[in-house]
């Protein structure tokens, strides 16, 4: 069972020394921190409550690693190009080292907790004075303390306490779209993925603080707030009396306010009927569903250790789409794992097309040492998966296309968040995730606003402001 501790006062202490600290050792005015975030959602809020620490330390942050004090990389472990970014930009760092000593560079996240990047950095980057890893982020403000004032190099990974550390600060990115943790690692163990290796087994934080935080991030005004976790569909382990994911998102949409609730990733294995029905009979969940199939063929999904097979999978999408007429399916795809032959990967063309996916996220194999997979027979060529990647973006962009175009004429409600590249244009979303374009000011960014839609691209959609 997952424990809940509070953040220690002996850590709230270091934050405080850290801040007499820099008040001295300060380059400019004030002390700055410079956070690059590499990977998925979770490593955003890991650093939103990095940087809620630094805040608390007297920090204020800069996007010019130039005029930092602290620089930071928190790493991503999914995919071999995303490694290979860190090691070329950590590289890069060395000059700026050397011109300004003062400076402390470190690095967290999930490529820490693998033993041969770890010696990689030891060895080879001896610039880098503080290295950490998933673990042990309660215990950042101590790490930085102790590399701050003895100046020596720190390494600390791998010392997973199964607990649940709560009351650690978040500094959020955004004033009206934010990230909100339900629950840490992972029990699945999918032969190609690192993740249960490097974040652990599953911990469900408590519902009650959960729900608590949603309402607080309510209350400032956010208006789309998305729950993560590696698989949301098994929140509630090791919990007692244990609730299910359902239950609790169930929980957070009664709470009064206007805006909107999405959830990410869910595994098929786990996705119930009663999460679509949940989903179905809400007021501010998303009608937008990420369900990860990574292939069509039974054959494969054994050999990726999925626990479903197509069946369950289009059982489940099908009682979606019988629930939720409008419901917005988006996946992931891998193409080209070990083993897989063109009749497998036909199969996966096959449900793509059954099921009219809104947009997928697809990836070529990319093997990470340390898991099953990457020691499996693969004698497909690079350059004939290559030919199956086009072929099924081929495939995609013509689903896309049509399911773009049946949505001219609608009138959509979309949160607008950004400028577009165009000027005078306004980006937004729809529920279902849906990139909206439209003539606006930017004093609308952050509002939800309808919007009709008056023409439809690939992947997006143009419309104007309805009065």
């Amino acid at each position: 069972m997952a424990e809940s501790v509070k953040m220690s006062d002996a850590q709230i202490e270091y934050l405080n020394l850290i801040a007499e600290v820099m008040s001295i050792r300060k380059r400019g005015e004030e002390p700055l921190a410079y956070i690059r975030t590499y990977g998925c959602q979770q490593n955003v809020a890991d650093s939103e409550r990095i940087k809620g620490m630094l805040h608390t330390a007297g920090y204020s942050f800069t996007e010019d690693p130039e005029q930092a004090d602290f620089i930071l990389f928190n790493t991503c472990a999914v995919r071999e190009h995303a490694e290979d970014r860190v090691f070329g930009n950590v590289g890069a760092l060395k000059n700026l080292k050397r011109r300004h000593p003062q400076i402390l560079i470190a690095l967290c996240g999930c490529m820490m907790e693998q033993e041969h990047v770890a010696k990689r950095i030891r060895e080879s980057f001896p610039f880098v004075g503080l290295v950490f890893g998933t673990h042990c982020m309660h215990e950042f403000p101590e790490l930085l303390y102790k590399s701050l004032v003895d100046g020596s190099r720190i390494f600390m990974r791998g010392n997973d306490d199964k607990l649940v550390h709560e009351g650690i600060p978040a500094y959020r990115d955004g004033r009206f779209k934010g990230w909100l943790p339900i629950m840490y690692g992972c029990d699945n163990f999918c032969t190609y993925c690192i993740v249960p290796y490097v974040r652990g087994r599953e911990r469900s934080r408590d519902p009650e603080i959960i729900i608590a935080e949603a309402k607080e991030m309510i209350e400032k005004g956010y208006k789309d707030i998305t729950l993560l976790g590696q698989n949301v569909n098994s929140y509630g382990k090791g919990l007692e009396p244990r609730p299910t994911f359902a239950q609790l998102i169930g929980e957070i949409d009664r709470i009064e306010g206007d805006y909107w609730l999405r959830f990410m990733t869910s595994h098929p294995k786990d996705c119930t009927r009663e999460l679509i029905d949940t989903i179905a009979d809400s007021k501010h969940i998303s009608l937008h569903l990420h369900l990860p199939f990574q292939s069509g063929s039974d054959r494969v999904l054994k050999a990726m250790n999925r626990h479903y097979d197509r069946e369950k999978y289009l059982d489940i999408v099908n009682y979606a789409k019988s629930r939720i007429p409008d419901v917005s399916l988006t996946s992931d795809v891998i193409v080209g794992f070990p083993g897989e032959t063109y009749e497998d990967f036909q199969e996966t063309l096959s449900l793509i097309r059954e099921v009219g996916f809104t947009s997928l996220f697809t990836f070529i194999f990319s093997p990470r040492t340390g898991t099953p997979a990457a020691s499996m027979d693969d004698p497909v060529s690079d350059e004939e998966k290559g030919r199956w990647f086009r072929e099924l973006l081929a495939v995609q962009e013509e689903i896309a296309t049509e399911r773009c175009a049946s949505m001219v004429g609608r009138v959509e409600r979309v949160l607008v968040e950004e400028k577009a590249k165009r000027e005078g244009r306004l980006c937004g979303r729809t529920s279902g995730n849906i990139i909206v374009e439209f003539d606006g000011d930017e004093s609308l960014i952050g509002d939800f606003r309808d919007v009709k839609i008056t023409k439809a691209r690939n992947w997006i959609l143009a419309g104007e402001l309805m009065k």
